[in-house]
Parts: C-alpha cells; structure tokens; sequence
C-alpha cells in the first residue's frame, strides 16, 4: 500500500514539471538544439546543454567541434542560451598528429572589445619537425595574430570567426611566412565569468 503511494507521489511530481526548448544564441542562428525540464523556470537558468556544430550548421562534416553553452534566459517554454566555448574531439586531433611533424600548442587570453574574457587554445601542425628557434618564432606568431583579432573585434565577430574558421585562417597566413605548416586550428576555447556592475 505504502509502494503505491509513493510512486502516485512521484507521478503527481513529474507532471508539474514543464519541458523547454532550448536554442543557441542569435549569433549562432537561434537553432533549436534540445529540450529541458524543470518544475520551475528559474531553476532551468544556469544549465549547460552541449550539442555539436554539425548539428546547429546541419553540416555533419564538423560533427568533431563539441559547443557547450549555458541557458541565460526563459521566455515562455523557451530557454535561450549563452556561448561557453568549445572543444575539439580528441578522434580528430589524434588524426592530425602525423611522423616526423611538429604539433605547437599555445593558450592564449584575449579580452573582446566589449568586454569579454575568452581563453584560446591553438594548435599548429607543421609539415616538417621544427626545431626550438622555430618552434618559438611559431609560438610568438600565433601569439600575436590571435590577440590582435580577439581584441579588435566584439565577442560575437569572434565566435563566428571560431565556427567559420577565419580566425585559423589569418593565423595560418601569419605563420607559414615563417615555416611550412600543414593545419591551424583552435582546439579549444573557453568563457570566463565577466562581473557586470
């Protein structure tokens, strides 16, 4: 008698709790990526939703681009979301490591134009093995391309720069004047928390 009651409790628990559609921010398209639920609305604020950018571009080709975002705000059965970062696959970075190459790693933080703290990991992949000198000159290229583009542009102009690739694109002009290289790619980036008066 006791089981029964308890699970008409849980029952009566799960119908209260309502479903949200959960959508990427507007500079990635608004694009639907999922459903939440939560007895409350307030309680789906702060949740963390990862899908992959094959799935919002519809382009399974970049299927290996894990994004994670956080919902900021509900409107009606609808959550909207914030960009966290994002991360590549580790399948796809094992395949890009090839024999007798370089792979040059650099974090790097840039702050946007309006404010936002972003931290960029980049990944470079020569053609040939580079020795400490140029491994440097390749650090220090990278280094600078990327914090110059970070903090021109606002932080939406460099999200999409991350999806589209451009960003990886100018790196990869900047360092090939100094050595051969095969691919640039940001590997990783991540959001930090920006305090708002």
């Amino acid at each position: 008698m006791a089981r029964k009651k308890q699970v008409g409790r849980r029952v009566e628990g799960w119908k209260t709790k309502s479903w949200y559609k959960v959508y990427t921010p507007d500079n990635l398209g608004k694009v639907y990526i999922g459903d939440t639920i939560a007895n409350d609305a307030e309680n789906v604020v702060g949740r963390v939703m990862q899908t992959t950018l094959g799935e919002i571009t519809n382009d399974y080709s970049r299927q290996n681009v894990k994004m994670r975002f956080r919902i900021a705000s509900v409107a009606g059965d609808s959550a909207y979301t914030e960009f966290l970062g994002h991360e590549l696959t580790r399948d796809y970075l094992r395949s890009m490591v090839k024999r007798r190459t370089s792979r040059i790693d650099c974090t790097i933080p840039v702050t946007t134009k309006d404010g936002k703290k972003v931290s960029l990991t980049v990944t470079c992949y020569t053609l040939t093995r580079a020795n400490l000198s140029q491994t440097h000159a390749i650090r220090g290229a990278i280094l600078e391309k990327v914090r110059t583009l970070g903090t021109e542009g606002d932080f939406n102009g460099l999200i999409n720069g991350i999806v589209t690739g451009e960003i990886s694109k100018e790196v990869f002009k900047s360092v090939k004047e100094i050595f051969p290289v095969r691919r640039v790619e940001i590997i990783k980036s991540k959001v930090g928390l920006v305090k708002t008066a």
